[in-house]
């Protein structure tokens, strides 16, 4: 925490219009600080090794890089920097691989303003932070081990390979963008049929639409 006891603040997100919503919300709290904003996750990067930041938001669907591996390569860097997942998608969705992955948080982009603000003054305190209808649905789904919901089985490339192949990316674009081979998102794409048992991209892109797996 900085010495002035203001939480300074990073915004990540593409969105133009979701940043200066965040802007707005958070100038008005006399103990937060917007120090930068970035709307790629190589830009978050570089932002997070250049200036003091206390609090990272950080949105999941970015256009360059996956929000997870971009929070896997910031707290790799900067283990006690505090950074919460933000996502437009169903929460329960991403939050449990977010929280593994070393967020302090989740928020979703559906929440109030005094939520946003009351997520980020407990992080920066070093707690973490989900809402209590996300608590609910954890608690609900660890009762009914995830039945039905085929996805969660995945591991985490394995999950951004199937949300990318529902945004109706190639392999060969896949492959570009995560600087992986060819063959290793083809072996993805084969283990991702075989573990939810389907069929082909076209139900691929179904089943993720239809759990909000992708915007």
């Amino acid at each position: 925490m900085a010495e002035d006891a203001l939480t300074r603040i990073l915004i990540v997100d593409h969105h133009t219009v979701v940043r200066e919503g965040l802007k707005r919300i958070l100038s008005v709290v006399p103990d937060f600080s917007i120090v930068g904003e970035a709307s790629t996750g190589l830009e978050a990067i570089r932002t997070s090794r250049q200036i003091a930041i206390d609090v990272i938001i950080l949105e999941i669907s970015l256009p360059d890089r996956n929000g997870l591996d971009v929070l896997k390569q910031i707290k790799k860097e900067s283990p006690n920097l505090a950074i919460v997942v933000l996502s437009g998608l169903k929460e329960d969705q991403y939050a449990v691989r977010a929280l593994k992955a070393g967020a302090s948080g989740f928020l979703s982009k559906h929440d109030s303003a005094q939520q946003i603000v009351d997520a980020l003054r407990l992080v920066a305190s070093g707690l973490k932070y989900v809402s209590p209808e996300l608590a609910q649905e954890l608690a609900n789904s660890l009762n009914d081990g995830f039945e039905g919901e085929a996805h969660r089985l995945l591991s985490d490339r394995e999950f951004q390979t199937l949300t990318m192949i529902a945004m109706g990316k190639s392999v060969s674009d896949i492959a570009r963008e995560l600087s992986l081979s060819v063959k290793t998102i083809s072996e993805y794409r084969a283990r991702i049929l075989l573990k939810m048992k389907l069929r082909h991209n076209a139900e691929l892109t179904h089943y993720a639409i239809k759990n909000q797996l992708v915007e």
